[in-house]
């Protein structure tokens, strides 16, 4: 059985990168990175695919915090709401 290759990602992105740019064709990118052309197409394609997802992590990681946020809030409220609710002699009116 034939043992798979480990290209590091940042050689992928680089050889997809040249792929776009389309300065040269895929087979010399290939031969230049010792893959199939094929194999270069697939990092081509998934470049393009979540290009867009990169720039977009600040958004997301900054609305995840906000939600953090407004779950401790209400954690905190539920908190006081049941010492409240734990005390002996509280009285209701």
């Amino acid at each position: 059985m034939k043992k798979l290759k480990v290209i590091p990602p940042q050689v992928k992105f680089q050889a997809a990168l040249e792929a776009v740019k389309g300065e040269k064709s895929l087979v010399e990118i290939a031969r230049a990175y010792g893959v199939h052309p094929n194999t270069v197409v697939k990092w081509k394609s998934e470049l393009m695919e979540k290009g867009p997802s990169l720039f977009a992590g600040d958004t997301q990681e900054r609305e995840l915090e906000k939600k953090v946020r407004q779950l401790e809030q209400l954690i905190g409220k539920k908190e006081v709401e049941i010492a409240l609710l734990k005390k002996p002699n509280l009285r209701f009116a």
